[in-house]
């Protein structure tokens, strides 16, 4: 190991060292569930604001967006427009609503006015297929950070490197619960935006501040694409089944984030809707201000580094922000900046499974096996750490298959299935009367099926080099990103299997707008 990977791994163990410490001293006071799976909810919304900012920008955004951006250009930048434009749904539609509704997960909400044991499992199955698509992502990010930091090029090598991700995952979960990981997610947002914020001012002052000159340089040193790299369409213009596959990256982006369970379960760590409201609010100023810094970071990389030796680091294009970082500071930059992509990979991860496994605790062992009467009071934390420890084998073993993907497309991926498959029935549950279960049975698995079984059958998996299975050869789907047919047809799904059933509550509807809109008994929260 040479001196610059011993000096990337010490800055690693540093911050493992100091943010264990901080979750062994934030399990001090989780004794309960609402502690476990809600932190108590004593978090004030802009603390809450800064965690959601930790849980959304993800390595997606720190490492896929910039490598997009350097590779593609304009079109890479979209991401960041469709990640950010998507929080005014949240803001708009969800946040206040879903905080007054709920208790601990989305299947709260979704039941509150439906027969409970079939939608609390909908509920639970959407949430783990979301989660497990989002934890691939993280995973795939890791693999190639860390081999591109120590040096590791062998597949066997990141498939360890995964593994020592998973593992620390899991012991962030199982120790700290809901607020030891949020407050690892406060430091990382923290670390994030002031590392980008450094390099962006960096970048802008090799040249003189002026933004035209460094996207001057970055077309020179791009000699394959060019100017393409400044307007629309090096990524998608080449045909209309492109065009049409942006369109639906483009739905799927800006509708997936209201449906992403472990964004929604954030909201419920505060005490009141206000807070709530307050939270989003801090987290679209810090997330926007973060995918301004991504516009120069991935252009910088573009004319700094070059897209050629970008596509052929081991990461390939999520190496482009790291690489960026060398270019700049030498090592010491390069594994101080790692070692913020490695929080920004530990935060959203531990986020996504301790989502996971409370949904699988509360909705299914505490409310279907258990019918809600669950007698001892420690049953449904230990249930969430059995089941986080089995949802970080699995995502381990996926992230090694996915190794080398670009994130920011894996997670798009994984919001198609949240905009499918969670928000119609959101949307449906707090908005119309007329609606039931069963036709929030058919929006949630429906919307599942269709968007997993077009997945499958896209490019993203077989039939080209790019491809999770380049050898493979099954892409009967066109498109990469599924959203455009999913997410109408989910929607469809769920009127139709609401029209076609004649059960109806209009009085439970009552009760479940005025509590939405005003707050009134939110506190003893749904379990009936």
């Amino acid at each position: 190991m040479n001196s610059n990977a011993l000096l990337n791994t010490g800055i690693f163990a540093l911050f493992v060292v100091a943010t264990l410490f901080i979750v062994i001293r934030a399990s001090r006071n989780t004794r309960t569930a609402a502690d476990y799976l809600a932190a108590g909810r004593a978090f004030t919304g802009p603390q809450n604001g800064i965690a959601i900012a930790g849980d959304y920008l993800s390595a997606a955004s720190f490492l896929g967006i910039a490598g997009a951006i350097a590779v593609y250009g304009y079109d890479g930048f979209l991401y960041s427009i469709g990640f950010l434009v998507a929080w005014l749904v949240a803001l708009l539609l969800v946040a206040e609503l879903l905080r007054n509704t709920g208790k601990y997960t989305m299947g709260d909400v979704l039941s509150f006015r439906m027969r409970q044991r079939p939608v609390r499992a909908a509920a639970a199955t959407s949430t783990m297929a979301v989660s497990f698509f989002y934890l691939l992502a993280q995973m795939a990010g890791a693999g190639g950070l860390v081999a591109l930091l120590l040096g590791i090029d062998g597949k066997l090598g990141q498939a360890l490197v995964i593994a020592v991700v998973g593992a620390l995952m899991i012991a962030y979960v199982l120790i700290g619960g809901m607020k030891g990981t949020t407050w690892v997610q406060i430091i990382k947002a923290v670390l994030l935006i002031v590392g980008a914020g450094v390099m962006t001012v960096w970048v802008l002052a090799k040249y003189g501040l002026n933004l035209s000159s460094l996207l001057g340089s970055a077309v020179e040193n791009a000699p394959k694409a060019g100017e393409k790299l400044l307007g629309p369409g090096l990524q998608y213009g080449a045909s209309g089944t492109t065009k049409l596959d942006f369109l639906s990256l483009a739905l799927a982006l800006v509708l997936g984030t209201a449906g992403l369970p472990h964004i929604l379960m954030r909201f419920y760590t505060v005490p009141t809707a206000k807070e709530a409201r307050r939270s989003v609010v801090w987290a679209i100023w810090l997330i926007g201000l973060f995918y301004l810094f991504t516009l120069v970071l991935g252009y910088g990389a573009a004319a700094l580094v070059g897209p050629e030796k970008i596509l052929g680091a081991p990461g390939k294009a999520n190496s482009a922000a790291p690489l960026l970082a060398e270019a700049l500071g030498g090592p010491l930059l390069l594994g101080l900046i790692a070692a913020v992509a490695f929080a920004t990979i530990l935060a959203v991860v531990a986020g996504l499974t301790i989502t996971a496994s409370a949904s699988f605790a509360h909705d299914i062992y505490a409310n279907i096996i258990k019918k809600g009467q669950v007698e001892d009071k420690d049953a449904e934390v230990r249930v969430a750490r059995r089941t986080a420890i089995v949802i970080g084998v699995v995502s381990i073993l996926g992230g090694i298959a996915a190794n080398g993907q670009n994130i920011a497309f894996l997670v798009a991926l994984a919001f198609a299935v949240a905009a499918s498959a969670n928000l119609p029935t959101i949307l449906y549950s707090l908005f119309w009367k007329r609606f039931n279960t069963s036709g929030a049975l058919w929006s949630i698995y429906g919307g599942l099926v269709v968007t997993i079984t077009l997945i499958v059958l896209s490019p993203a998996v077989s039939g080209k080099p790019s491809s999770m299975f380049p050898n493979a050869d099954f892409d009967l789907f066109p498109l990469s990103n599924p959203g455009i047919v999913s997410i109408p047809v989910a929607f469809l799904l769920g009127y139709l299997g609401t029209v076609l059933s004649k059960e109806r509550d209009d009085a439970k509807y009552a009760e479940m707008e005025v509590r939405a809109l005003t707050g009134v008994g939110a506190e003893k929260a749904v379990s009936h």
